[in-house]
């Protein structure tokens, strides 16, 4: 299954390489360091800065002028192994919007050239965040990626990418689109970011949305390791289950985790796989991955959702076995773009707390029987993915064979304690066992119409979305 040794971590770098910030980081620390954050962040939260991509397009429902910010910092969050209140936090690919135009299904992207990034913020004294510095991501080369599509071969699922207006984005952008001569620009090292682990040697994982992939840079955000579901990926320094490439186009490995000692990378997919087709997509299984970083073995658990087609967003450790999941739908509680009209009372925006002991292990099964391993399907019950099973027999068909989901227990429910009016809970920082800080994605500011008209993400008729920090209190105590 493995096609190499995993490249040893860099030693340790200044976590401030990438800086964009034009002060030090010395010269911005507050003078709070023996304080947690939770004493000084407002019970009604606070923003992250944000600076101005593009101010030029037209919001589709006011006509007017819209702000593109960046923003976008919201994809995942994880705390500084080096100081209690300085946290890391992640962007996606970027600015986009669905769209179908001259050559398919595909995503506009009004910034085609955007770099996905990681942000280094500190909670001050006073309660507000500052950006220290930005961690721009980059190929083995040195070269920046994009979050332009990958190829088909390395998990693209057909996007097309557009420009702002519409156009294709092509290799030569003055020239006609030919299949040939001047295909789609695409970027097989490009990233739609989700899930990110911070490392005590100052380098970082990252899992997306595309691959999936899992990405190891270095602290100045080159690329020094990678691992996929793709056997014929030469970058790969472990494999996944082939299953896994089999994940829904923008449902990939939404959240990423490490163990405490550093040796384990845990990620979870946002929701039910297309294993083995979309006929299956309306289920609340979905899997959980275990990747040993020392030998590259293998472990895979299930995670059943309360709602079919949540979405699971975060995942973050608490011991070697307990993880947090953000499980959420993708409503607002006041409306969001949509207005008043949609506002959604009932909106899930929650954190749970799992033990991976208490599932089944799907690597460990003995097959036999009607058990089977698929080389592209991965664990099946007489010739059927267990997420065909789920949707004939219910859980209790994979019961029958002694395959358990997790447990899980409810930590916080966001709507009724902060009243959270976001879609998209996707960050986490375990402050300490008793505080946890909640980040959203605020996609850049960035909403689109059902035919792929650009407009500003309000989260009411008033109120712009943007990066808000809550803490709140939680029970994140280990026996």
């Amino acid at each position: 299954m493995f096609k190499k040794t995993l490249t040893a971590s860099m030693i340790f770098a200044a976590l401030l390489s990438g800086c964009d910030s034009d002060s030090s980081d010395n010269e911005r620390r507050t003078d709070a360091s023996t304080t947690s954050p939770a004493d000084d962040v407002p019970a009604q939260g606070v923003d992250l800065p944000y600076t101005v991509l593009r101010s030029d397009l037209i919001d589709a429902n006011t006509q007017q002028p819209f702000e593109v910010r960046n923003g976008g910092f919201g994809s995942a969050m994880t705390g500084d192994p080096a100081d209690s209140r300085r946290f890391y936090a992640l962007t996606d690919r970027g600015p986009n919007a669905s769209f179908t135009g001259s050559q398919g299904k595909g995503k506009k992207f009004p910034t085609p050239n955007y770099t996905p990034r990681i942000g280094h913020f500190e909670v001050t004294a006073e309660g507000k965040v500052v950006l220290l510095d930005t961690v721009l991501l980059k190929r083995p080369d040195g070269t920046l990626i994009t979050g332009l599509p990958n190829s088909s071969a390395l998990g693209g699922t057909g996007e097309t990418p557009y420009n702002a207006d519409g156009s294709p984005i092509l290799e030569d952008p003055t020239q006609p689109y030919d299949a040939e001569s001047n295909p789609l620009r695409l970027d097989d090292y490009g990233l739609d970011g989700e899930g990110l682990v911070a490392l005590s040697d100052g380098t970082f994982w990252v899992s997306d949305e595309y691959g999936p992939h899992i990405v190891h840079f270095d602290a100045d955000g080159k690329e020094i390791g990678r691992i996929n579901p793709f056997a014929d990926d030469d970058r790969d320094d472990y494999t996944l289950p082939a299953e896994f490439a089999n994940r829904r186009a923008n449902r990939g490995m939404e959240g990423l985790a490490i163990t405490p000692d550093e040796k384990t990378l845990v990620g979870i997919m946002q929701s039910t796989m297309y294993n083995p087709d979309k006929g299956v997509r309306d289920l609340d299984l979905t899997r959980i991955v275990t990747i040993n970083l020392d030998d590259g073995s293998i472990g895979q658990y299930l995670y059943k959702q309360e709602k079919n087609q949540n979405s699971n967003s975060e995942l973050a450790a608490l011991s070697a076995t307990q993880f947090l999941v953000i499980e959420r739908d993708g409503s607002f509680l006041y409306g969001g773009p949509k207005g008043a009209d949609a506002a959604n009372p009932a909106a899930q925006k929650t954190v749970y707390r799992i033990d991976l002991s208490t599932g089944t292990n799907l690597e460990t099964l003995a097959t036999g029987g009607d058990l089977s391993q698929d080389a592209e399907l991965g664990l099946t019950i007489g010739g059927k993915t267990l997420e065909e099973v789920v949707q004939a027999n219910g859980w209790a068909g994979l019961a029958a064979y002694n395959i358990v989901p997790v447990d899980k227990q409810l930590v916080v429910d966001m709507v009724a304690q902060v009243s959270y009016p976001h879609d998209k809970m996707e960050g986490l920082w375990v402050i300490d066992s008793n505080s946890l800080g909640v980040l959203n994605d605020d996609d850049f500011a960035t909403w689109s119409t059902s035919s792929g008209a650009l407009e500003q993400k309000m989260l009411d008729s008033n109120t712009i979305d943007g990066n808000h920090l809550y803490v709140v209190p939680a029970d994140l105590s280990v026996d």
